[in-house]
């Protein structure tokens, strides 16, 4: 997946103008995003399927919310043309502390669901990858 991502933010004929960013750190971020989403929205969908899902209640919430964050946010540093800074550091602490809380969430359940596990790894990644990118913005 990264390699597509790192051809289009290659090619974009806009990305000259942009911040100066590790483009390696910024194609593994959108893909975390984009793999987080689709994990937290599978997990939810998951959970609703488990015979206790009036206890997953937390649980499903917290995927839905993530998988909207890391969705907004894989879509956002996607666009190279003027981007804002101030905005992808404020998505990237966002998306970090959804995927904390998401993954802390799935953890409590990870020995009985393993969808639950699966997510909670994926959250793991997509926190990294943010710090990463975090870090290198500077």
């Amino acid at each position: 997946m990264t390699h597509h991502i790192s051809a289009m933010l290659g090619s974009h004929p806009g990305a000259a103008g942009t911040p100066a960013v590790d483009k390696e750190k910024l194609a593994a971020c959108i893909a975390a995003c984009f793999q987080c989403a689709q994990a937290c929205s599978s997990c939810a969908d998951a959970c609703l399927a488990e015979d206790m899902v009036k206890d997953l209640a937390s649980c499903i919430r917290t995927d839905l919310d993530c998988a909207d964050v890391c969705a907004a946010t894989g879509s956002v540093l996607s666009r190279q043309t003027g981007t804002n800074v101030e905005i992808v550091r404020s998505l990237l602490e966002a998306c970090r502390t959804a995927c904390s809380v998401c993954a802390t969430e799935c953890e409590q359940h990870a020995g009985m669901h393993e969808h639950c596990r699966i997510c909670a790894e994926a959250c793991r990644r997509c926190e990294a990858a943010c710090a990463e990118l975090l870090g290198s913005l500077g």
